[in-house]
């Protein structure tokens, strides 16, 4: 009987722990979609800023703009991007991949890194690596990062760059293509109109015809950082989204699991439970056999 009670612990055991997964399954999917939605609304807006910069930085107009100009590459800041929980099957280890992807290329090329850590476990990691210093950590964001939290992180990555403290501004972070399928990417940010990535969903943007008024400068000078903190702003909602997306997944696959294993139990508990039974009545006939002898 000892097996059927130790059978019965594990039983109550993984139901616990179903009861715990199926719960943060139902959240992790309300979050997601809330997130979701976020992070669709602002696509549109980002993906023509994208093409903006494109365009004024192709007609010339942005050469004497601290945010456009190129120097040769030799220390790079990188927005790191991560969660600050686990429990969300492989969005960190993506990330940390695509990151260290990163890191080992620069090396080699002889370029010295600088990270801004977004989120409590991209700052335990890259806190642990030789091959970069960490100049900020920026932990518990909101799903939708408030103007305080969003600007700071903005800001600091202005501010190295047009002070000549890094000589480009790069963002490791999870794109959110569906709540399937998300990819851990890097995203050139500064100089800015250098990387544009468009949604292939929505068609290419073109502005080649657009009419700048005053003058393409005087758009340059009052859209550049709003339109470079866009890029940054929907990176932020992307992981997140991305984050919550890959946790749900994580979740059910958890609470699945679990049930397939009480299923398993519960049959090996039966089959214990019925030898027992056949144990004792072998027991019981061959005592009154006994007793007639």
């Amino acid at each position: 009987m000892s097996s059927t009670r130790q059978l019965k612990s594990r039983i109550r055991s993984v139901s616990n722990t179903k009861q715990i997964t199926k719960a943060m399954q139902l959240v992790a999917a309300s979050k997601m979609r809330r997130a979701q939605e976020a992070t669709k609304a602002s696509a549109p807006y980002v993906s023509v800023a994208n093409e903006l910069l494109k365009t004024l930085a192709a007609h010339g107009a942005t050469d004497n703009h601290p945010l456009f100009v190129r120097r040769k590459v030799r220390r790079r800041l990188i927005i790191f991007i991560a969660a600050d929980k686990g429990l969300a099957g492989a969005y960190n280890t993506n990330v940390f991949k695509k990151y260290l992807a990163l890191l080992n290329r620069d090396d080699e090329r002889g370029i010295e890194n600088l990270t801004v850590a977004v989120g409590r476990k991209a700052a335990q990691f890259a806190s642990r690596l030789k091959d970069t210093t960490v100049v900020g950590t920026y932990e518990d964001l909101a799903d939708r990062p408030s103007s305080i939290d969003f600007h700071a992180i903005l800001n600091q990555a202005t501010s190295m760059y047009e002070h000549h403290e890094v000589d480009v501004v790069t963002l490791v972070y999870t794109n959110f293509m569906s709540s399937m399928t998300q990819t851990a990417e890097w995203m050139r940010l500064l100089p800015a109109g250098t990387d544009v990535a468009s949604d292939p969903a929505e068609g290419p943007v073109s502005l080649e015809e657009a009419k700048y008024e005053p003058n393409a400068e005087e758009v340059l000078s009052a859209v550049a950082y709003r339109m470079v903190g866009a890029m940054v702003f929907q990176a932020l909602l992307d992981a997140r989204a991305s984050e919550h997306s890959m946790r749900m997944i994580a979740m059910k696959n958890a609470t699945d699991n679990a049930s397939d294993l009480v299923s398993d139990l519960k049959l090996a508990m039966n089959k214990a439970r019925q030898g027992a039974i056949t144990q004792e009545l072998a027991e019981i006939s061959g005592g009154v056999e006994a007793m007639n002898n």
